[in-house]
């Protein structure tokens, strides 16, 4: 089974109100192992790099500046990718990301089908704790320190291994059955969470009429222990 870990860095949050993805890093796996296989690239954003994103991952205008639009290295990025399964931490944002650029270049766009969502994942393991990458790497030992800034090559190379992890550890690398069957499972609550619809909070107050009742009730007790005198 062959997957792709990947991550991106952009100038903002919304493609639709003109932000542009601006790095993206990808790692193959094949049948949860490394394969050391990468697809690591820039694009220029055709725009200036706000000064908020730019603290974020540390690329500027400058940097930018000579690097290919995402049309003309976008075959490479869709060779590299296949037709494999695609997963990232809080994948919908970086769906978003790389099929507004790929509907930009009049390319059909990634099936959400082929999304695996590390958070959701985390969710269903960890219900409660943080689920960032930071806090999920602390969790599972991976070491971070070398991660000064976000990058895109960088962390995906960090979820990489949360993924692993996250999906039954080495033990996935051992071939077992039963754990493979238990991978199987994760991913399933995984992608039911992703669209689990939310439901209002459910009100438990008693209403006024419910407590002229009870009143009534107490009032018909002779002598309870908590209306006597000490």
């Amino acid at each position: 089974m062959r997957e792709i870990i990947f991550d991106t860095e952009t100038t903002g949050f919304d493609p639709a109100s003109g932000d542009r993805l601006v790095e993206i890093g990808c790692i193959e796996l094949l049948n949860r192992v490394l394969t050391g296989r990468t697809f690591h690239a820039y694009y220029n954003p055709q725009r200036a790099m706000p000064a908020a994103a730019e603290a974020v991952h540390g690329l500027s205008d400058g940097f930018l500046r000579d690097k290919p639009l995402f049309s003309h290295g976008v075959q490479e990025l869709l060779d590299f990718l296949e037709d494999s399964h695609l997963v990232a931490h809080n994948a919908r944002f970086d769906f978003g990301f790389l099929n507004h650029e790929l509907k930009l270049c009049n390319l059909p766009e990634v099936s959400m089908d082929r999304m695996i969502d590390t958070v959701a994942i985390a969710r269903q393991l960890h219900p409660g704790a943080k689920h960032s990458l930071d806090a999920l790497c602390t969790r599972y030992g991976i070491d971070r320190s070398h991660r000064i800034k976000h990058g895109a090559l960088l962390d995906a190379e960090l979820l990489a291994q949360l993924y692993i992890e996250l999906t039954g550890g080495r033990q996935i690398g051992l071939g077992l059955a039963q754990e493979e069957e238990k991978l199987v499972g994760n991913m399933e609550l995984a992608a039911e969470a992703a669209v689990r619809p939310v439901r209002p909070v459910r009100v438990f107050t008693a209403s006024a009429e419910e407590l002229e009742r009870h009143a009534a009730f107490v009032a018909t007790l002779d002598k309870p222990l908590w209306l006597e005198e000490a």
